[in-house]
């Protein structure tokens, strides 16, 4: 923790983009001419009544927003609250990505750029970017981890089919933080037509708040939803957090609400539960990386079986600023979570309400597992379900048939 005093809720970032001693611009001189044009156009757009209006009729006409706050009834029943799911899944291409992608895709044509870069880990961010270089007519080039793109292999295929690229991000362990390094590098020198679009709350000033605009609908629509239909906000809210986007998007219209308990859950991978070594935020010490000062998983930190999780889009050695600085100020509680809770969460609310999360979105659903029992009856709780599990199926059959062997037949149970 930062022995700085912390500034307070609604001041941050400042404008050099630091959330307390967290966040900033920590680039290679090449990076400072974009980052400072992207940051012009953010301050000049963001408020624009032509820009605001343009991205609310492409998020109710393309996207299909607002996504509903579902009362999942036996859910419920089973783990003893009221638990209310953000269906992010039923967002267009099945996550909340698409909220981030639509407004930089439009923040780009403004600019005039030409071609979009993206890096992807899970592949939803990827889908989306594609997505909407396709609706605006746009080149997209998107950067991939070669392991990632082995275990999410459907979302290469639905990335290739609306016309862009996917780039095989070959380096270190060929996740993630990889594919980052490489589409910066691939940004850096095409910099004057291309806009570099990134997934989440990380990276360079004004990466951080930029994400957070445009991800803060998810919040904003849980809040007026939450009031119209219980009268009251609820009492505790979560949502998994890698690098951190779709947590942000449910956190920040709830900052200031002191009642709301906020809960983000990171991924500890496949070590036992009482060793959370890859987790973020719940292990990990300050320092920079991919242009920001955040919170990362020291070298050589890592659970019984790795640092690895199961879910591809949380295999990040970071978080963005803001949670960093949320962590610190004691505003948000961080819980890691490992992988055999989360595919047990993801069993569990596919048999009880018909519904197939996301793996990134199951480590919040294990998170409410643990706390089975403790609850009370009245308690309200919305977790975001950030995005649906299609893409996900050939890991959970690759992980059961390992756990079960391939000639075992089907089980009560997949996970247990």
């Amino acid at each position: 923790m930062s022995d700085q005093k912390l500034p307070a809720l609604g001041s941050v970032p400042d404008e050099n983009g630091f959330f307390g001693p967290y966040g900033g611009r920590f680039v290679p001189e090449p990076l400072e001419a974009p980052l400072a044009e992207l940051t012009a156009a953010f301050r000049q757009f963001k408020d624009d009544d032509s820009f605001v209006a343009e991205l609310d009729r492409e998020y109710r006409t393309y996207s299909g927003r607002p996504t509903p706050l579902y009362h999942a009834e036996r859910l419920s029943e089973h783990l003893g609250a009221t638990i209310l799911l953000k269906r992010e899944d039923l967002n267009h291409l099945g996550a909340h990505k698409l909220n981030n992608c639509l407004g930089q895709a439009l923040l780009a044509k403004r600019m005039g750029k030409k071609k979009l870069i993206a890096e992807t880990g899970a592949g939803q961010h990827g889908v989306a970017t594609a997505a909407v270089a396709a609706r605006l007519g746009l080149e997209c080039d998107i950067y991939m981890g070669e392991e990632d793109m082995r275990r999410q292999s459907p979302n290469v295929t639905r990335i290739e089919l609306m016309g862009a690229r996917v780039v095989p991000a070959t380096s270190g362990d060929k996740t993630l933080s990889n594919a980052v390094d490489e589409a910066i590098g691939a940004w850096v020198s095409e910099s004057e037509t291309a806009f570099y679009l990134l997934g989440s709350v990380v990276g360079p000033h004004p990466y951080p708040e930029l994400v957070r605009h445009f991800q803060s609908i998810i919040g904003r629509e849980a809040r007026e939803q939450v009031l119209a239909e219980y009268g009251r906000l609820p009492d505790m809210i979560t949502a998994c957090a890698g690098g951190g986007s779709n947590a942000i998007g449910l956190f920040h219209a709830f900052l200031g609400d002191d009642a709301v308990k906020i809960v983000g859950v990171e991924a500890a991978g496949s070590g036992v539960e009482t060793n959370r070594h890859a987790a973020t935020l719940t292990t990990g010490k300050p320092a920079v990386i991919h242009g920001m000062n955040t919170y990362c998983i020291e070298e050589g930190a890592v659970t019984a079986g790795g640092n690895h999780c199961i879910a591809a889009g949380l295999d990040y050695p970071g978080i963005g600023p803001e949670h960093s600085y949320l962590k610190d100020l004691g505003r948000v509680q961080y819980e890691a979570v490992v992988d055999k809770e989360v595919m047990l969460a993801f069993e569990t609310l596919c048999r009880l309400e018909g519904i197939i999360p996301a793996l990134e979105s199951s480590h919040a659903l294990a998170y409410l597992e643990r706390l089975k029992g403790s609850f009370a009856s009245e308690q309200l709780v919305i977790v975001n379900l950030s995005g649906r599990g299609d893409k996900d199926m050939d890991e959970l059959i690759r992980h059961r048939n390992q756990a079960l062997g391939k000639e075992a037949g089907p089980p009560t149970q997949l996970f247990c």
